[in-house]
């Protein structure tokens, strides 16, 4: 083959595999197509590779997305950005094709490429083809020119700017309402780069009609806007310009534009300021807490903390309070869930007497709910209340319910519980511990579930880390060995897990002392479960023995003949586990 021929090869593959039948040989050949152009040479990538793959847009989806992403990162292999703007005319055909997805990859590419145009190639080229896409006939083109104002509007002269302006505010009166969505995702990031002057003048009256759009899925992507629009003004200037907007969206006849606002309440109220807030959205937000819509509630009970945050203690009292007191027995369990997970937010905020007058009789209401998520919810978040009010007086209120919980019918309640029980211990002390809930500690062992057995075993060895080891050998270690002997093999079973977990927290003479004869004892189980769970607990305990001079000894008289044995078992899953832990020994 000729030199000439060699060089031709790369190319004439990827000819073949793009136009080859199946779909798969074609993706891999555009996902190659940095290498194609690598091997080609810049010159010939935009002579020959950038001209075929304009001319030959395939038609699956899957190929036209994995193109429009790779021609974003192409600047370098085409010879850098003097001719990014070759790279235009593939992008804007992608970005006019009918799947959306297809068209969102192509406008990143293009705002990928846009900055680094230098002022000729943005006037020559960039600015023409966003025009074509502006007065595109089909709404597919028009969409996707909606995402490329912002990119290039700071970096063209003030001349096209003007033009820029003007179009895109066609854009926001189309007849279509896709592209008045598309208008209405993109209008706060286009607002960001304009100056105070063209902001008011130009953006907020478009703001304003698309706000007021007949079609709520225009409406409701209104609300981010506000919030980007809001951010470039003063407080003044939001309560000239938005104040009566603001109102109606809180008021809305779609729950959708509600729910976007109670969503993003914190951000609206934080970018209007202080003044309007205190004065006007007070009211806006206890309307949200108090709407029909379940979603619309669900939403601003996730605001709450942080809009307290912005309120003084008096308004919260008088207006907020009231609300949450109110959605506390909400009718729908998404509400109370939201609610949940933020009320202790508020602790913080309101500070210990209030905390203990008005929000723990609202956390005892929670934490008897019939929802398991709410109950859960509230545990999870109990810590926060615990640093604002004191483990004493957490436990005095709280602590009956907790233990209620401890026995819930629902595993995943008990589980939360068992995860927060090491948190209450270390606050509460050993002697109130051992008083209260030492015996539901004990009791998890047993239950019938396997995840809150494991995650009590667990358990003892963080409590065992709180409370130090002495204590573990004299209140739960003879517990634990006690099941033992139990005749039902999942006490048994359950022994053997928590010797497993707590060795780590041990001390080697603990192991020697009390732990040792158990597990030789269950060498011999019958039950080949336990013999294989007894030769991982072995290998567990092996490196805390060695560790001591003392007890080192006991690995070669003890524990090895132990696996020896269990290594001999009829049972393959023993004879592997007892194998493996002969290799720590050795």
């Amino acid at each position: 083959m000729n030199p000439e021929g060699e060089e031709l090869y790369p190319i004439a593959i990827l000819i073949d595999e793009l136009r080859h039948d199946d779909v798969n040989l074609r993706l891999n050949a555009i996902k190659r197509l940095n290498t194609i152009a690598l091997a080609l040479g810049p010159q010939r990538a935009r002579d020959e590779l950038i001209p075929f793959l304009d001319e030959s847009i395939d038609d699956e989806d899957e190929v036209l997305l994995a193109l429009a992403g790779e021609l974003g990162d192409f600047v370098e292999y085409i010879g850098g950005a003097q001719y990014a703007h070759i790279l235009l005319q593939p992008l804007e055909n992608l970005a006019a094709v009918e799947e959306t997805m297809v068209r969102e990859k192509a406008v990143e590419s293009l705002n990928k490429i846009c900055p680094v145009l230098s002022q000729p190639q943005l006037d020559q080229y960039y600015i023409p083809l966003v025009k074509r896409l502006t007065l595109g006939d089909w709404f597919t083109s028009r969409t996707s020119a909606t995402g490329l104002y912002s990119c290039g509007y700071a970096l063209v002269s003030p001349a096209h700017q003007e033009e820029m302006r003007k179009a895109f505010g066609q854009l926001c009166m189309d007849d279509t309402p896709m592209v008045r969505r598309a208008a209405a995702t993109h209008l706060g990031a286009l607002a960001k780069t304009l100056s105070k002057e063209h902001l008011i003048s130009d953006i907020i009256p478009l703001f304003n009609k698309l706000a007021q759009d007949e079609q709520d899925s225009v409406r409701l992507l209104t609300v981010t806007d506000l919030v980007a629009i809001a951010e470039q003004l003063s407080p003044e200037e939001c309560k000239i310009y938005f104040l009566n907007t603001l109102k109606s969206m809180v008021a809305d006849k779609s729950w959708r534009v509600r729910y976007m606002i109670a969503d993003n309440f914190v951000k609206l109220s934080t970018a209007v300021g202080q003044e309007i807030t205190r004065e006007d959205l007070v009211v806006a937000f206890v309307r949200l807490l108090k709407d029909n819509e379940a979603e619309v509630r669900t939403a601003a009970s996730g605001q709450v903390p942080g809009f307290a945050k912005l309120v003084d203690q008096e308004t919260i009292l008088n207006y907020i309070l009231p609300c949450v007191r109110d959605l506390v027995t909400d009718t729908s369990q998404h509400v109370r869930a939201a609610l949940a997970m933020q009320i202790s937010g508020l602790a913080p905020i309101l500070g210990k007497e209030s905390t203990t007058e008005h929000l723990l009789p609202l956390f005892l209401q929670l934490l008897k709910d019939e929802f398991p998520d709410v109950r859960l919810n509230i545990i999870s978040k109990l810590e926060t209340v615990n640093q604002v009010i004191g483990i004493e007086l957490l436990s005095q209120s709280l602590l009956p319910a907790i233990v209620e919980l401890a026995e819930d019918k629902q595993w995943r309640v008990r589980l939360a519980i068992i995860d927060y029980i090491p948190l209450l211990a270390t606050q509460l002390g050993v002697q109130f511990f051992d008083e209260k809930l030492g015996a539901l500690c004990m009791s998890w062992l047993g239950d019938s579930v396997f995840s809150i057995r494991d995650a009590a075993t667990v358990n003892l060895r963080k409590l065992t880390e709180v409370f130090g080891v002495e204590w573990a050998k004299q209140t739960i270690i003879p517990k634990v060995l006690a099941m033992g002997t139990h005749p039902n093999y999942l006490y048994r079973m359950t022994t053997i897990f928590a010797i497993t977990a707590m060795a780590p927290a041990v001390t080697p003479e603990v192991i020697r002392d009390y732990i040792l004869p158990t597990v030789t004892n269950l060498v011999s189980d019958p039950i080949p479960n336990i013999r294989f769970n007894v030769a991982k607990s072995i290998e567990a305990l092996i490196p805390v023995l060695a560790q001591n001079p003392d007890t080192k000894p006991l690995v070669d008289q003890q524990l090895k003949p132990a696996l020896v044995k269990l290594s001999e078992d009829s049972d393959n899953d023993v004879r592997f586990f007892s194998q493996k832990a002969l290799l720590i020994a050795q």
